[in-house]
């Protein structure tokens, strides 16, 4: 796997690609001539993992045959405070999912994502306690 970053401006705004044409802007925080053009390196960590894990209990609860109308996942992560660099120490995943849908079939698809399928979770385990939370509206 390999990805591309191009420069965009003269400061610290670059443009990512990877496997897909895809571009995703890159920026850094404004004290350091960023223009909000773009996630933060940090933000994308989060992002990743998120993703990753959306990808996996989807997939599985499409096996199981569960109707997902709707899934949004909020990524909180806090940083060791003081220290350079900052790395994460805690995250915490919150699943919203809507639909009529089996709540055991739901957390064993989480499960499953964050204990054995999800590569940026197992990348990150060793050095940031990741926790999760779900909520499921049927309305």
């Amino acid at each position: 796997m390999k990805v591309l970053l191009q420069r965009q401006n003269q400061d610290v705004h670059f443009a990512a690609s990877g496997m897909t044409p895809v571009k995703v802007n890159i920026d850094g925080a404004p004290g350091m001539g960023g223009i909000d053009a773009g996630a933060r390196p940090m933000e994308l960590v989060l992002m990743a993992l998120g993703g990753c894990s959306a990808i996996d209990v989807v997939s599985i609860l499409k096996k199981q045959r569960q109707p997902v109308e709707d899934l949004q996942i909020e990524v909180e992560g806090e940083r060791e405070p003081d220290a350079v660099p900052a790395p994460f120490k805690k995250i915490h995943m919150k699943f919203l999912f809507k639909g009529q849908l089996d709540e055991e079939k739901i957390k064993r698809a989480i499960q499953l994502s964050v204990e054995k399928y999800c590569s940026v979770q197992v990348m990150l385990a060793p050095t940031v306690e990741i926790t999760w939370s779900y909520t499921v509206v049927t309305q």
